[in-house]
């Protein structure tokens, strides 16, 4: 949170801190910790109960970081660098895990899977509050001047926590916490004689705290899952033949077996064998995916049939799931815009309602000479009805809750600020291979000038050998397929926005787009011809030619995924206008984009991509959607970047969102995810606004008592609470909108 840059002597601590549950948790560490002199880069995350920051401790003392976090009722605990994808909440145990946290934000905890409400200090103090309530209300049948006392000893019981936590909170410079309004009321509420009403306040705020907390888990219970995905051990091949290991101690270039049924324990190379593979856990598609060798397979995947062979590429610290986990927990950093408009909205409405209730208490019996009784009693009345704890959980709450959601179902979303932005797109351009398309070309002819076409093949796979670009690699693989052996290439190098070249056989080659080789070597009206035929059948065909002749020609076609046209008219219905980017040729891009039902602007080199996207930003909010590799500049450039195929580096550390399951419905799942959180929010602020401005009315018309008041805070955050959680249920169904015109800048020569 803390943007601040470190001092020199600075240096990185990373904290698990137990019972820093929830998003009003953070928000309380931040603060405290920001307030600190000497810290900065300062980051939380509820989900893994996680500090990061870096402190300079000639300022700050590591002791005194501490000591205020114990103050604040957490208990922190200095980790070393995590050495797999499990979080620090998972990997820390100890007696106070059991014991629940009584701290300055809150009186959650965190119980062990499984445990129910009641087994935890929270649901006992619900418990023995409503005991002592009961037995109080009792004995006003009996002898109503003992019920005074059994009020009282209900009150003090909820409020003594409560008080502590406030004391602490305001030594550490937040006088006006949550904690602070709920003990004055209740307070307020004994000391003018309304004791049974004062028990009830703290009570039906325990009751708050526990659903809260329940509530929280739920939320932080899909992300934390992850952890579990990747087996604990794992079958290590080697000379004497297969031993097990501990999955967390595999290195890159081992290889490991995965009989069926067993789960794959590392990011990997398929070595031998073929099977289908469930990648649900980690990626959210449903049905099982065939691979055979060369197949790149994730950590966590089920292996359903064959017997594989894998070779180990990443370390258990750097796997997919690993990283899918950092992505989560970077994303609660990158607040939403009304996020942080909350935020600081609520800096000023907490001393506000302090203010108000004071005036509203004093005002009228100094000035007006009114009766001391029921002013006071009004006062305390709003003090709980201001409580902000609806208000402040609305925004964060709703934004955990979809970013999980998205998480489960392959959408990896970098943040609030993110997962905002996204519904607000007016258009979304493609770009093609790998996109729109499988990314999976071949090759589909092959001509001749002067030379055979085996030749042509030959010395094209020689060009190409090496690159990772999917067209060269369908001629490589078409080599292959033929049997054709390629010779050796020397200084093979790639010509940005024109082909590659290398020196082969003694001689420069090149393998170009028509258009670059028709402007440095003499074309025929007949190859000329024929190139145009191709391109019309949406094959991309490319040149190989030397310095002076053209040697034949390649024609390649890759397919249209099969979801992509639906995913176009989907988001047409959303409003959100699509257009297809690409390096392609005008006639080969026409036809796949007509296919698709979307425009097209083509012959795009890298600064044309970026070019373009700067105008349609300029007519409202841009995403782009790009395979993270050779999109990385547009990526940055969009207002959202969107890399299809979650699963590689670029894509998670250039993009805003990543589309694990390598679906084109997933970029119009992500901007209707986006558009539910929004709506969500909007009814969530509109709600707890709505209620504490009802109730103040009737509070000051003298309609409403305290009991009813802490409704107003307590239901309230209830009800934001569960509405939030509703978005873990999402389902991604769409809803019919107008189509937005179309967006999409004049470009001369598309």
């Amino acid at each position: 949170m803390d943007s601040s840059s470190p001092s020199p002597g600075a240096a990185p601590l990373q904290y698990f801190v137990d019972g820093m549950d929830c998003a009003s948790c953070v928000q309380k560490v931040e603060q405290m910790v920001g307030r600190l002199p000497g810290t900065a880069e300062v980051r939380t995350s509820f989900a893994r109960q996680t500090l990061k920051l870096e402190l300079d401790e000639t300022q700050t003392s590591r002791a005194e970081l501490e000591k205020n976090l114990r103050a604040l009722g957490y208990t922190p605990s200095l980790q070393e660098a995590p050495q797999s994808g499990t979080p620090p909440a998972a990997q820390h145990s100890s007696a106070q895990d059991h014991e629940g946290h009584d701290h300055a934000g809150h009186v959650h905890e965190v119980l062990p899977a499984g445990t129910p409400w009641y087994a935890g200090r929270q649901g006992r103090l619900v418990i023995f509050s409503g005991v002592l309530l009961g037995l109080a209300w009792g004995f006003g049948f009996i002898e109503p001047g003992l019920s005074v006392y059994g009020y009282i000893a209900a009150t003090a019981l909820g409020v003594w926590p409560l008080a502590k936590q406030a004391y602490a909170s305001a030594r550490l410079g937040d006088p006006f916490s949550i904690n602070m309004l709920v003990s004055l009321a209740a307070i307020g509420a004994v000391l003018i004689g309304q004791a049974a009403e004062g028990a009830v306040v703290v009570f039906f705020f325990a009751i708050g705290e526990l659903l809260e907390g329940v509530a929280a888990g739920r939320a932080r219970a899909g992300i934390q899952a992850l952890s579990a995905l990747a087996p604990k051990t794992a079958l290590l091949v080697d000379a004497v033949g297969t031993r097990e290991v501990p999955a967390d101690s595999l290195q890159v270039g081992q290889t490991v077996q995965v009989r069926p049924g067993g789960r794959v324990p590392a990011d990997g190379t398929i070595l031998s064998g073929t099977s289908s593979l469930d990648d649900s856990p980690v990626t959210g598609e449903s049905m099982p995916v065939s691979k055979t060798v060369g197949d790149p397979v994730f950590a966590g995947s089920i292996n359903t049939d064959g017997v594989l062979s894998i070779q180990v590429d990443r370390e258990a610290s750097d796997n997919t799931i690993a990283r899918i986990i950092h992505l989560v927990e970077e994303a609660e950093g990158s607040k939403a815009a009304t996020a942080r408009f909350i935020d600081r909205f609520s800096r000023y409405y907490t001393p506000g309602v302090v203010l108000v209730s004071a005036l509203v208490a004093l005002v009228p019996p100094l000035v007006f000479g009114s009766a001391w009784s029921p002013w006071l009693y009004k006062g305390i009345t709003l003090l709980l009805i201001g409580c902000p704890c609806a208000l402040v959980l609305s925004v964060p709450a709703a934004i955990t809750s979809g970013i999980s959601a998205g998480t489960r179902r392959g959408l990896l979303i970098k943040g609030g600020a993110a997962l905002e932005a996204i519904g607000t797109v007016k258009t979304v351009a493609f770009d093609k291979t790998g996109t729109l398309t499988a990314g999976k070309p071949r090759v589909t002819d092959v001509l001749g000038v002067g030379v055979t076409e085996r030749e042509v093949l030959r010395l094209a796979a020689a060009v190409e050998a090496g690159s990772s670009h999917p067209l060269a690699q369908a001629i490589t693989k078409e080599a292959i397929r033929q049997n054709v052996t390629a010779p050796i290439a020397q200084d093979a190098r790639a010509l940005a926005g024109k082909g590659v070249r290398a020196r082969v056989e003694g001689r420069d080659l090149f393998i170009s787009s028509p258009q670059h080789a028709a402007s440095t070597l003499s074309v025929t009206p007949d190859l000329r011809d024929r190139l145009t035929a191709l391109e019309e059948q949406g094959k991309t065909a490319v040149v190989l030619h030397s310095e002076g002749e053209v040697l034949g020609v390649l024609a390649i076609r890759d397919e249209p995924r099969a979801d992509a046209r639906d995913a176009i008219a989907r988001l047409r219905a959303m409003g959100v206008n699509a257009v297809m980017l690409t390096g392609d040729n005008a006639r080969t891009g026409r036809a796949i984009a007509s296919g698709l039902g979307l425009e097209v602007q083509s012959e795009l080199l890298p600064e044309d991509k970026l070019r373009l996207i700067a105008e349609l930003k300029g007519q409202g909010g841009v995403a782009m959607v790009g395979d993270g590799i050779n999109d990385a500049p547009a990526l940055a450039q969009a207002d959202v970047g969107i890399a299809m195929g979650g699963g590689t580096d670029v894509a998670l550390e250039t993009a805003d969102a990543a589309l694990l399951r390598e679906r084109v419905q997933g970029v119009a799942d992500l901007v209707q995810l986006s558009r539910d959180t929004m709506t969500n929010i909007k009814w969530n602020i509109a709600f707890a606004l709505g209620l504490k401005a009802i109730f103040l009315v009737t509070t000051l018309l003298g309609y409403t008592n305290l009991w009813m008041a802490i409704l107003a805070d307590t239901g309230a955050t209830a009800i934001v609470t569960a509405n939030a959680l509703r978005l873990l249920g999402w389902s991604g169904q769409t809803t019919g909108q107008t189509a937005a015109p179309s967006r999409l800048p004049a470009t001369p020569g598309a």
